[in-house]
């Protein structure tokens, strides 16, 4: 009996995962970077920004949305067009494995390593700066949904990009860029509202602006909802665009992607 195209994905993800942890600088550079960034903004930056709420705590709600960026789409962007130039992608092909299959396996390596990051940062956040961590199951549910569905959108959105650089030697030159650009017009490192009219509406249109939005309406108290653009959360409006490129991101991989460089 042939295996199904979900448990030939879910097999997929478990080599990922083994192969990643085989990557010691990868892993050290993906789980510990995040904190180092943490540590010198937050040591730097210790001021209020509105009654209760400090840069610090703003930032690590930032740095959360952003791992899911980092993980996901920057990670798979690179390392996709490099798996490409090995052959590792066109040995793959002589397998039963669908595209699906393979983009199953990305999306629990993704996953995987974006939880485990998350849980670094939220026990330096609260023990070193105060974090808020949520204590109501509403915020809790609303950070699980944020996270599958960026998690699903980052690694989609990495998959479709990846057949942009046109070898895995460039890749980091094309991608890294893109995704720093992204983090500081999306809130990552400033404060959205803050940033120029033209930043914020060119930032609207990708999903780190949003995540990073729906991040803070977790970690953040609802007296700052009023800081925000919209005064507002906006969570229909989060869920819906996340949605749109999940949506977006599929056909474009899917039509895209490619096993081998011809």
């Amino acid at each position: 009996m042939k295996p199904s195209i979900l448990r030939i994905g879910l097999l997929r993800g478990g080599i990922e995962i083994k192969q990643f942890l085989r990557q010691r600088e990868s892993v050290v550079f993906t789980m510990l970077f995040p904190i180092m960034l943490l540590f010198i903004f937050g040591s730097v930056f210790k001021d209020s920004i509105a009654p209760g709420v400090t840069f610090s705590q703003y930032f690590v709600a930032g740095m959360i949305a952003s791992g899911l960026v980092n993980t996901g789409f920057q990670q798979l962007a690179i390392t996709i067009p490099m798996e490409r130039d090995f052959g590792t992608l066109k040995r793959l092909r002589g397998t039963p494995m669908s595209p699906v299959s393979y983009f199953i396996g990305k999306i629990i390596l993704v996953t995987v390593s974006m939880l485990v990051q998350v849980g670094l940062l939220l026990v330096f956040g609260a023990l070193l700066f105060g974090l808020n961590v949520p204590t109501s199951a509403e915020r809790w549910l609303r950070f699980a949904w944020l996270v599958i569905l960026g998690s699903i959108c980052s690694t989609i959105l990495g998959i479709a990009f990846s057949s942009v650089p046109k070898s895995g030697r460039g890749a980091s030159a094309v991608v890294s860029p893109i995704v720093i650009v992204l983090q500081f017009f999306s809130g990552v490192f400033f404060i959205f509202s803050s940033l120029p009219k033209w930043m914020q509406d060119f930032a609207s249109i990708f999903p780190l602006k949003w995540l990073t939005q729906g991040m803070r309406s977790v970690f953040l108290p609802d007296s700052f909802a009023g800081k925000e653009v919209a005064h507002s959360w906006e969570s229909g409006r989060t869920l819906l665009v996340l949605s749109v490129w999940i949506v977006l991101g599929t056909i474009f991989a899917i039509r895209s992607f490619k096993w081998s460089d011809r």
